[in-house]
């Protein structure tokens, strides 16, 4: 299970609206308390794909390196990576899920004309052969 509080939440959406028709994508930091993450920080990153940003991202490693860096300056961890689909559903592609690490959440949210239309989170295998959907908590204000 994870839980984004409000402010990373409406980090997270802003960053998602403002970025399209492209994906975005972000970190989120916090802490996991009795097995459910807590996101009390998101940060949002750049999307460093050289073809049409509409329908991809990716993430630097420099990038995810700084992320990592800033939760562990404030006490916190790296959680997992957020993004956007544009105009389509919230669901893990199949180059979401080869692109993935088995240990972070991955949230994904649904834009549609330029605006949220809903979210969800997936879980990774160790193998990155399939994603599970993660039971997903956020603000619904």
């Amino acid at each position: 299970m994870i839980e984004i509080e409000q402010q990373p939440w409406n980090d997270m959406v802003r960053h998602a609206e403002s970025t399209y028709p492209n994906e975005c994508v972000g970190a989120m930091l916090g802490r996991t308390e009795d097995g459910k993450r807590v996101v009390t920080r998101s940060v949002p990153l750049v999307n460093s794909f050289s073809g049409e940003q509409g329908e991809r991202y990716e993430l630097r490693p420099e990038d995810l390196l700084g992320a990592d860096k800033a939760a562990r300056a404030q006490n916190l961890d790296l959680l997992g990576i957020f993004h956007s689909h544009p105009d389509c559903d919230a669901y893990f592609s199949e180059t979401d899920l080869k692109n993935s690490c088995p240990w972070f959440s991955f949230v994904v949210l649904s834009i549609k004309n330029g605006k949220l239309d809903h979210a969800n989170s997936f879980l990774p295998d160790l193998d990155q052969t399939k994603a599970d959907k993660e039971e997903l908590i956020w603000p619904k204000s």
